[in-house]
């Protein structure tokens, strides 16, 4: 190749991505939603073919608002409930994301939520992560390899946040990397979970909590302050504390909590098309990614939610790239801003990056 790769989908998909911000219950294949309400006898779906029952799931995602936003999720958890739909939807997340060119993702998911046929926390946890080898499996198989790593989320309206905590520890050593806190933020403040974030601390754990999405300040405060929080989920409303007076970035000032957010290296996991569904930000030419990205925030592109969202990873990168003009470039420094912030062991990050995403854009760079 003389010179870099076109800057399209094709080639995008060829690229070494990273992933930090995904859910297990928001990247079902609608034909997977399908067959397991079958199995299981469920009967609530809102349609009965893959092609109307995705349609659907974008279209009620779109209301601008987060509450309605994971109402939508009523449906997936539902079919989430045996060993068997674990283990399937996990296995066709490794899969769906290594064809798309992820070599490193950590999906997260409540094993809360899937308790309902019976099933306990541990079996929950030990069948989703059966699922995510197999799919590692048959990725490498196909010349796709993945690793993935798994988050533990706790509902934020729930209280079941230190069980949730301990189950994390029992399985850190399984394929576990870390926790995370996720629901409606209103109303339900990361400081109600501080039992739960205090024991990870004292275990030496990693945590993220989703935080500055549809709450403002208060929300990353609270996360960063208090909880102290490896990395926020979302935490794209940072952008309230950074004004612009002129028009260049040069002129930008931030507050405090700005100021400490980028100063300490803290991830944010950006996710464009979900911010923009749940109404955390208005427009994506209007998504503050790329004035955050400027001042040199560590920001990373996430799915979020890729049924929901109708999205991957090299789409989310596709719209970043047609709405603000990035190139391989910084499309490379995003993923290694990613990679940098898992939730796995030093050397494993480094060897992914000098190993696997750098010589894969350096084919893209020609």
């Amino acid at each position: 190749m003389t010179g870099p790769a076109k800057l399209d989908l094709a080639s995008i998909r060829q690229a070494p991505k990273a992933l930090l911000h995904d859910h297990l219950d928001g990247g079902l294949r609608p034909a997977t939603v399908l067959e397991l309400a079958a199995d299981c006898g469920y009967e609530g779906l809102p349609a009965d073919n893959a092609k109307d029952l995705g349609e659907w799931f974008r279209d009620a995602a779109d209301s601008g608002s987060l509450e309605r936003y994971l109402e939508t999720f009523a449906h997936t958890v539902a079919v989430m409930q045996t060993p068997e739909g674990l283990r399937r939807v996990a296995r066709e997340a490794a899969l769906d994301l290594a064809a798309d060119g992820v070599v490193y993702a950590e999906i997260r998911f409540a094993p809360e939520q899937h308790l309902e046929k019976g099933l306990t926390l541990d079996e929950v946890v030990e069948y989703t992560l059966e699922g995510f080898r197999e799919g590692e499996a048959e990725a490498a198989a196909l010349g796709q390899p993945i690793r993935v790593t798994t988050l533990l989320t706790a509902m934020r309206h729930a209280a079941r946040s230190r069980e949730i905590a301990e189950l994390t520890l029992r399985f850190r050593d399984k394929g576990v990397g870390g926790f995370d806190i996720a629901g409606a933020e209103a109303g339900f403040p990361p400081t109600r979970h501080l039992d739960a974030f205090e024991y990870l601390r004292a275990n030496h754990a990693h945590f993220t909590i989703h935080a500055g999405e549809a709450f403002g300040l208060p929300s990353i405060h609270e996360a960063l302050a208090f909880c102290g929080c490896d990395r926020l989920g979302h935490g794209v409303r940072i952008i309230d504390d950074i004004t612009v007076p002129g028009s260049s970035v040069d002129d930008a000032v931030l507050g405090q909590l700005a100021n400490y957010v980028r100063d300490q290296r803290i991830p944010l996991e950006l996710c464009p098309s979900s911010n923009v569904q749940t109404g955390a930000v208005p427009s994506l030419d209007k998504h503050p990614f790329d004035l955050l990205a400027r001042l040199r925030f560590r920001v990373t592109v996430n799915t979020d939610n890729r049924l929901m969202s109708d999205t991957s990873m090299s789409e989310e990168m596709l719209k970043l790239v047609d709405t603000f003009g990035y190139g391989w470039t910084d499309l490379e420094r995003f993923t290694i801003n990613a990679m940098k912030s898992a939730f796995i062991p030093f050397p494993d990050r480094l060897k992914i990056i000098d190993e696997v995403i750098k010589p894969g854009y350096a084919v893209l760079l020609g």
